[in-house]
């Protein structure tokens, strides 16, 4: 039998604040847990009241209303919480995060950026991407964020330090969190192709998906064959970073549509920032996006460092450097929004929380008011599918008790202002629990 403290039982009840009740029993997998009253949101973004019970191995047991208790099961009363998935944050860059102050980029341009990581890259260790990345991590997981997907830079510079260390970290992490690595496999200026073509194998042998920027290749076309070839010859999927600039005839989306075609890549291959589609005429803009759409292609804005990065050049009116948001949102596109980069010279600024992440996306996008749910499926059942989470991942039997339990009235709410009040588990355990204090007479009106 599991021991209960005295300070918790009363006439047969378990006693405590939620966050007491979770943390005690989440950490005794001996007893199942009932959540009891919540309201849940899923993919249809609806919420609906449900229980959801936990089963001793982390993950959902059972989703409805009124479950029954068992005579094993610890009921909490979770009336009142909004429900929701884990956050998903599908494009960051783990090797990268918390260099900015040995970083400098003076310009506060994209290859400015490039340029400070590259030198910094030759001194940084293992030890030194591990403890960085770490921190971000654990940020995150208190922020609800509960799987990454990292994009990791093999060349000559980082060599193999940062793919091998974060593959460490996707093991020692596993019970609190899914990361997926990238095999980011990233051209300079003057950089031999034979190099990246020579150790893309061993590369994507330690990922979960072939990354690079074509744009900055000096011969994209055989650079992207590269990146194709390794990810059919492993069996992985696709993650570029295309077209991360507003030079129309710099275009290199349809020759990366082609490889999908090609290579068979259709549901397997992803379109990080594509800001080019902004700077391109509507129609020519629309062809596009309608031929990753045909070919199931996803694409992920990321507000954060396309605000920071473009359009510096410009003296009047500068665009905010996204990608054509709103109309793949509403075009039916697969798109998702993530953090990129976490105080690194390509993105001084940074918190690891999704919500405000979902926040720059409707206003820096060009969404609308009535589209905050959408925002919210943007860091939630989106980008799963687009990872591949599968039943691991949701609000149902069988997927990973990853939630993010909140004030909130519903999504439109969590994602306008977000919560005073949040939990966070994963894998079935409580792993941050946070309020914010307010004002008494704030308090008495909330």
């Amino acid at each position: 039998m599991l021991s209960v403290p005295e300070s918790f039982q009363q006439k047969g009840k378990i006693m405590g604040t939620v966050g007491d009740q979770l943390s005690f029993f989440a950490a005794n997998r001996e007893r199942p847990i009932l959540l009891a009253g919540g309201r849940i949101t899923g993919a249809s973004a609806q919420v609906e009241q449900a229980d959801i019970l936990i089963g001793t191995d982390g993950r959902i047991a059972a989703v409805g209303p009124g479950l029954a208790s068992q005579p094993d099961t610890v009921r909490v009363d979770v009336s009142g919480n909004l429900i929701s998935p884990g956050f998903v944050d599908m494009h960051q860059h783990l090797d990268k995060t918390g260099v900015l102050r040995f970083t400098p980029n003076p310009s506060g341009t994209l290859q400015g950026a490039r340029e400070a990581f590259a030198a910094y890259a030759r001194t940084a260790g293992p030890e030194d991407i591990t403890r960085r990345a770490s921190r971000t991590m654990a940020r995150c997981l208190s922020r609800g964020t509960t799987a990454i997907r990292s994009h990791i830079n093999v060349d000559k510079d980082a060599g193999f330090n940062g793919i091998e260390a974060l593959a460490r970290q996707r093991e020692a992490w596993a019970d609190r969190m899914t990361l997926q690595l990238v095999a980011f496999m990233t051209p300079h200026p003057g950089q031999d192709l034979e190099w990246l073509a020579g150790n893309i194998d061993p590369a994507v042998r330690f990922a979960d998906a072939v990354g690079g920027t074509p744009a900055v290749s000096e011969h994209p076309e055989r650079y992207m064959d590269i990146l194709f070839e390794a990810a059919a010859r492993a069996g992985k999927p696709v993650d570029l970073h295309l077209d991360e600039h507003l030079d129309p005839d710099n275009l290199h989306m349809h020759a990366a549509l082609d490889r999908v075609e090609r290579f068979g890549m259709q549901g397997r291959t992803v379109f990080s920032h594509i800001s080019v589609l902004s700077a391109l005429e509507p129609d020519a803009a629309r062809a596009i996006m309608e031929r990753m759409i045909d070919l199931d292609v996803g694409a992920v804005t990321l507000p954060a460092a396309n605000l920071y990065l473009q359009a510096r050049d410009r003296t009047k009116l500068p665009p905010r450097g996204l990608t054509r948001v709103a109309e793949l949102l509403r075009g039916g596109a697969k798109i998702a929004t993530a953090s990129d980069n976490i105080q690194d010279p390509f993105v001084p600024t940074g918190s690891g929380d999704m919500l405000e992440i979902a926040r720059w996306t409707l206003l820096a996008g060009n969404l609308m008011a009535d589209e905050l749910r959408d925002v919210h499926r943007m860091i939630t059942d989106i980008p799963a599918r687009l990872m591949g989470l599968g039943a691991d991942y949701g609000i149902r039997p069988g997927a990973w008790a990853d939630l993010v339990l909140t004030d909130c009235e519903d999504t439109d709410t969590l994602v306008a202002g977000g919560p005073v009040q949040s939990r966070v588990l994963a894998r079935g355990r409580l792993v941050s629990e946070t309020a914010t204090v307010l004002p008494q007479a704030m308090a008495e009106t909330a």
